[in-house]
C-alpha cells in the first residue's frame, strides 16, 4: 500500500513550514554571532511507544528497529522505570525525577497529572525546556504527551507546554482514530479514514516533514510518542491478519495462582476461564499488529535522516513508558504493579560514538533519559535537580559500569472509586479496572514502594505496601526471574534491614542523593540504628515478618 498523504501534510504542516522559514531567517541573522561549534551539536531523537513490554515478547514483531537502532548501536537488557504507569513514569522522562520528586501520582487531574500545579512547577524545568532555552535546541513533539493533556480544567489544548518549537499533542490518551490534535494550541479533529487519520502513520508523515522543513542552522529534538501498542489495540488495514495463530506467553507465572503475595494479586481467579484466555490471545496479537505500524514509523525516521545526510549526527533512542502484562499471576492486562513484566521496558540507542551491536546489562531507569539528553546535548547535567544520572558516557566507552548504579526506587500509588464496583460488589469500594469476572486490577491499598537491585552479587527485589498489614515481597530472581516465591519471611533478617534502611533513603532522596550507593555497593554505609528513629512501622514489620 502505498503511504498515505496525509491531510495534516496540507493544513498542519502549512503552519509548521512557515515556522520554520521565520525560524530559518532569525536563525541566519545570527550566524555571525553564534560559536560554530554549536551546530556541530548532535540531533536527538526520542521514540516512545506506550505500553510495550520487555519481557514477554513486546520487542519481537519490530524487525527494523531492533536492526535499525539496536543493531546500529546499543541494547540495555536491565531498563526500568521508577512508576508502572503512563502518566507518572512520562513525567518521569520529561523532569528525570521519580514520582515523588515531581508528584504526579496517577492518571488523573486530581493525581497531578498535566495539572495546572503540573505546568507551573515542573514543565518549565524539563529537559526539552532546558534544550530550548539554553541549548538552542529547536524542538518538535508529536503524539501523546499526559493522559489528561488538553483537559479544559487545565488550559485544554490551548495550552503548550515550554519548551517546544513545534506542537502536535494528542488530546487526553491513546486513540488511533477519532481524536483531537492540538497543532501549536489549536485544535484539530481527525475522524477514521485510514489514508487520512490512523494516529501512528500521521505521527510519521508530521515527523518526516519536520526533518524536511526543520532550520538546518540549529541542532533539533525531536520527540514521537506513537499510541501503539496501548488499548484499544486499532491496526493499519494492511496489518490486521498478521500473526494470526500467535498466542500470549505461557511463561510459568501464567495463569497461576499469586500465592504469598499482596491481596489484590492473590483475588485473582485461578484458572482464568477459558473465554479468558482467548481474549487474553486475541488482545495480545492485536498489540503486536499495532506495532508493525511503529516498525514503519523508524524505519521512515532513519531512512530520512540518512538521505538528509543527517543520521550520523544524530541520536536515537527508542523505550516505552511502562511494561504490561497479560494473564500473569491470573491477572487479565494492565501495568500497574510492581513485578517485571510491568516495570521493565526496551531502550535501544544508536548515534555518535555508540559502536554498533553493543549490549550492557547496567541498571538503567527512565529518570535517566533526560539527564543523558542533557548530556548529549552539551548542557551540564549538574545545573539541574534531576534525580537520574546520564548513561551517555557507559555507551561512548568513556565509563564502565564500576562506579554505575546498583539499585534504584519504584513507587506506585493506587486508585479506587469510593463505591462498589457494580460488577464486583463482593470487593466492596476501594477497587478499580475490574473486568467482568471481578479481578480487580488497582485498589487504593495497591500502594507500594520497592527497591530494585542489580549488582554482580545480587539480583533482588524488596517492596512494601502502604497498607495496614505493612505487607512486603522480596523476590530473588537470580533464582526466580518469574517472581513465583516470596521470600520476605524466609530471607536473612539483616538483609531486610538494610532493604528498609535504603527504601527510606530513596524515598527521601532528591537530586544528588537519589544516586548514592546501593545496598549491594562497596561504598554503602548502614547504620541500622537510624532505621528506628526515622521509621515508624520498622517494629510492625519485624511482627508482620515473624
Amino acid at each position: 500500500m502505498a503511504s498515505p498523504r496525509l491531510r495534516v501534510r496540507s493544513v498542519a504542516l502549512t503552519r509548521l513550514a512557515l515556522m520554520c522559514v521565520s525560524l530559518l531567517s532569525n536563525s541566519a541573522a545570527a550566524v555571525g554571532n553564534m560559536n560554530l561549534n554549536l551546530y556541530r551539536r548532535p540531533n536527538i531523537v526520542l521514540i516512545l511507544t506506550d505500553d510495550l513490554d520487555s519481557s514477554m515478547g513486546g520487542m519481537i514483531p519490530l524487525n527494523k528497529t531492533r536492526a535499525l537502532i539496536g543493531d546500529a548501536g546499543i541494547t540495555f537488557t536491565n531498563t526500568f522505570v521508577a512508576s508502572p504507569l503512563c502518566c507518572p513514569s512520562r513525567a518521569s522522562i520529561l523532569t528525570g525525577k521519580y514520582p515523588h520528586n515531581h508528584h504526579v501520582i496517577n492518571n488523573t487531574l486530581e493525581g497531578n497529572c498535566s495539572s495546572q500545579a503540573w505546568q507551573k512547577t515542573q514543565e518549565p524545568i524539563t529537559f526539552p525546556a532546558l534544550l530550548q532555552k539554553y541549548g538552542y535546541y529547536q524542538t518538535f513533539f508529536a503524539g501523546k504527551y499526559l493522559n489528561e493533556y488538553g483537559n479544559k480544567q487545565a488550559g485544554g489544548v490551548e495550552h503548550v507546554p515550554p519548551g517546544w518549537d513545534y506542537w502536535f499533542a494528542l488530546e487526553r490518551n491513546s486513540k488511533y482514530y477519532n481524536y483531537t490534535l492540538s497543532v501549536n494550541g489549536k485544535a484539530e479533529r481527525h475522524g477514521q479514514n485510514y489514508s487520512e487519520d490512523y494516529l501512528t502513520d500521521v505521527l510519521a508523515n508530521i515527523s518526516i516533514d519536520f526533518l524536511q522543513y526543520k532550520s538546518n542552522y540549529r541542532p533539533f529534538f525531536m520527540m514521537v510518542s506513537t499510541p501503539a501498542p496501548h488499548s484499544p489495540w486499532t491496526a493499519a488495514p494492511q496489518y490486521e491478519g498478521q500473526f494470526s495463530s500467535l498466542k500470549a506467553p505461557r511463561d510459568p507465572n501464567f495463569n497461576i495462582h499469586g500465592k504469598d503475595k499482596h491481596w489484590l494479586i492473590r483475588q485473582a481467579k485461578t484458572p482464568m476461564t477459558n473465554s479468558s484466555v482467548e481474549f487474553l490471545d486475541n488482545a495480545y496479537r492485536k498489540r503486536w499488529r499495532t506495532l508493525l505500524s511503529v516498525d514503519d514509523l523508524v524505519e521512515k525516521v532513519v531512512k530520512k535522516l540518512e538521505v538528509r545526510g543527517e543520521l550520523e549526527n544524530t541520536y536515537i533512542i527508542f523505550t516505552s513508558d511502562n511494561g504490561y502484562h497479560t494473564g500473569q499471576f491470573s491477572l487479565p492486562m494492565d501495568k500497574r504493579q510492581l513485578y517485571e513484566f510491568d516495570i521493565r521496558v526496551p531502550l535501544l540507542v544508536r548515534g555518535p560514538n555508540i559502536k554498533p551491536n553493543q549490549t550492557s546489562p547496567l541498571l538503567v531507569a527512565n529518570i535517566d533519559l533526560g539527564p543523558t539528553v542533557l548530556d548529549m546535548a552539551g548542557y551540564d547535567i549538574n545545573k539541574t535537580q534531576m534525580d537520574g544520572m546520564s548513561f551517555l558516557p557507559v555507551m561512548t566507552g568513556k565509563a564502565n559500569g564500576s562506579m554505575w548504579r546498583t539499585d534504584f526506587l519504584v513507587e506506585y500509588e493506587g486508585e479506587g472509586h469510593n463505591v462498589s464496583d457494580p460488577a464486583c460488589p463482593i470487593l466492596g469500594p476501594g477497587v478499580s479496572e475490574c473486568f467482568p469476572d471481578c479481578v480487580c486490577e488497582d485498589s487504593y491499598n495497591n500502594t507500594y514502594a520497592c527497591v530494585r537491585t542489580l549488582s554482580q552479587t545480587a539480583n533482588l527485589q524488596y517492596c512494601e505496601f502502604d497498607d495496614n498489614e505493612v505487607f512486603v515481597e522480596v523476590y530473588n530472581l537470580t533464582g526466580d526471574p518469574f517472581q513465583l516465591t516470596n521470600i520476605a519471611k524466609t530471607i536473612d533478617q539483616e538483609v531486610l534491614e538494610r532493604m528498609n534502611h535504603r527504601l527510606m533513603m530513596l524515598q527521601s532522596c532528591s537530586g544528588q542523593s537519589c544516586r548514592t550507593p546501593g545496598v549491594y555497593d562497596s561504598r554503602f554505609k548502614f547504620d541500622p540504628r537510624l532505621m528506628f528513629s526515622q521509621n515508624p512501622h520498622i517494629s510492625r514489620l519485624r511482627q508482620t515478618l515473624k
